[in-house]
């Protein structure tokens, strides 16, 4: 079974048909990805201003980090479930829409500058938690941010964010 037939097949599971014909269910879904993934946007926002040395320079590093992550990881959990159901009511065709294969695209990238962050270039923060963070720690706020603005746009570009 190839890739777009399996989209079509989840598209067509109750669940999916349920979200896709309800007058209600797809908006509430799409309202609550959509606050979520603000949550998540404004969290990371936070960190990453900081890192960049932009925002909350009072605060060390690691404070922001510490306060912002748990915020960050509890609205992604809830923008991905609800992101779920949306991409189940017309999974093939958001598969093939290429704004929706930029922003997962964009996901991945996000994930893994994160993932390099927080295991290579933070493993030092302790030298310059309340100083300047070195150029590695901006370079990945800046590219944290611009990813996250190219996924909350092109989720616009594909009819949901």
């Amino acid at each position: 079974m190839n890739v777009l037939a399996m989209m079509t097949w989840l598209e067509h599971r109750p669940f999916a048909i349920s979200i896709a014909e309800s007058t209600w269910l797809f908006p509430i879904v799409e309202t609550v990805h959509v606050l979520a993934l603000t949550i998540v946007v404004g969290s990371v926002a936070m960190m990453d201003l900081r890192l960049l040395g932009v925002g909350d320079k009072d605060r060390a590093v690691s404070e922001v980090i510490a306060s912002s992550l748990p915020w960050t990881w509890s609205a992604f959990a809830i923008a991905f479930a609800a992101g779920s159901m949306m991409f189940s009511s017309k999974a093939a065709t958001y598969y093939v829409n290429v704004p929706f294969r930029i922003k997962m695209v964009c996901l991945a990238l996000a994930a893994l500058n994160m993932v390099i962050f927080h295991f290579v270039t933070a493993k030092g923060m302790a030298a310059w938690d309340s100083g300047t963070p070195p150029r590695a720690a901006r370079f990945a706020a800046a590219c944290s941010l611009t990813l996250w603005i190219v996924i909350v746009a092109t989720g616009r570009w594909i009819g949901f964010t």
